[in-house]
């Protein structure tokens, strides 16, 4: 059969980050494992020929770019309803979070989270405002929805009054490169990144919902508190509306402490989670929240947030949990966390333990089988 598969976050050069990443790892196993299909990528822009899984991968590229509120409409509601009219393929799957509302062809759409409806502020005006006309739309209209969580499935269930049984969970899971390092190895990286210093990491985009403005002022007041040498780590593209951090990161008193990567290479995100003393990632809201299952496989302890999806994926001891909103609570986790070795070695012991539960392998596998629920009965 033919399926069709929105992969526009499959961008080119690889820098793929939470819907990239659940895109990426999932349809290539997907493609390869079942090659009695055909599945149809349909692009937004010139593709990287390494998303080619397999043999059964048919790349489209449909104009125009899908990246502003009115092209997204352009996209779903014209070029990619146009396709799938012309070609009739037994499904469509988007992997994230849209679809288009003008076909009759049976959908099954990932929805990684709903923080538009709960913290608007943090979005845009035009983009706000195309979410929540047509998120809703898009959940009711799909056959299948698919969340990356329980947390997520509920919040569908009372915000948009999907029923449970239309609801799939599908986790992230982290890649396999992510592996705890030699301590002679660790060195070599703090040598590089924190001028030898030990170092708690965040990892992800900067914006507004990734709470960096309370994660540095915790961090500020656990340098006057302590004196400790340890660093701060920021590993991350600049998103969207990060000004706010970036004027709380000019006032900081520790701000030499605090270093901003940028973007790193997936070699050197592996290197940097295996030496860091602690990766503290601390979102108000999260779907999922991958940076704490691959600090957790590398054997790195967590400190996350105590609230939406964080609990549930960081599992039970697996994490040190605070509230996200409490600049002194997020310091005092820092103290702990930095002065106490046995309690590091504790959550990391549990975190390798917790991240049993996650595989790619088997994402894709439960990805395949919402896919499969959709399609016409041999």
């Amino acid at each position: 059969m033919d399926i069709a598969v929105n992969v526009r976050f499959l961008l080119p050069g690889g820098q793929l980050e939470g819907i990239g990443r659940f895109t990426y790892e999932t349809l290539s196993r997907m493609v390869r494992q079942h090659p009695e299909h055909t599945f149809h990528f349909l692009f937004d822009r010139p593709f990287d020929p390494q998303y080619l899984f397999a043999p059964n991968v048919v790349p489209h590229v449909l104009f125009p770019p899908a990246r502003h509120p009115f092209l997204f409409v352009a996209w779903f509601e014209g070029a990619v309803a146009l396709w799938l009219k012309r070609h009739r393929p037994a499904a469509f799957l988007s992997t994230d979070g849209f679809t288009t509302l003008a076909t009759q062809v049976p959908r099954v759409t990932v929805m990684h989270d709903l923080a538009f409806e709960h913290f608007p502020q943090d979005v845009g005006l035009l983009q706000r405002k195309y979410y929540h006309f047509f998120a809703p739309r898009f959940a009711r209209a799909s056959r299948r929805i698919v969340a990356v969580s329980e947390a997520t499935k509920l919040d569908l269930v009372q915000t948009y009054g999907i029923e449970p049984a239309r609801i799939d969970v599908v986790y992230n899971a982290a890649d396999v490169r992510f592996q705890p390092l030699p301590e002679n190895q660790q060195v070599t990286v703090r040598q590089r990144f924190s001028g030898g210093q030990p170092y708690i990491m965040f990892v992800g985009a900067l914006q507004p919902r990734k709470n960096l403005v309370n994660l540095l002022l915790a961090f500020d007041r656990f340098k006057q508190q302590t004196g400790s040498a340890t660093q701060l780590l920021i590993v991350g593209r600049k998103a969207w509306k990060a000004g706010s951090m970036f004027d709380v990161y000019q006032q900081m008193q520790h701000q030499a402490a605090v270093h901003l990567t940028g973007r790193v290479t997936d070699d050197e995100l592996v290197q940097l989670y295996a030496a860091a003393r602690v990766c503290a990632y601390v979102p108000y809201f999260e779907g999922f929240g991958i940076p704490i299952v691959e600090a957790q496989q590398s054997g790195c302890p967590v400190l996350t947030s105590d609230r939406s999806s964080m609990p549930e994926v960081a599992g039970p001891g697996g994490a040190l949990l605070a509230n996200p909103f409490s600049v002194e609570e997020l310091a005092a986790a820092l103290t702990r966390l930095d002065s106490d070795a046995l309690l590091r070695a504790q959550l990391a012991g549990q975190g390798l333990i917790n991240v049993r539960r996650f595989s790619w392998d088997s994402s894709a596998e439960r990805l395949w089988q919402s896919v499969e629920s959709v399609l016409p009965s041999k």
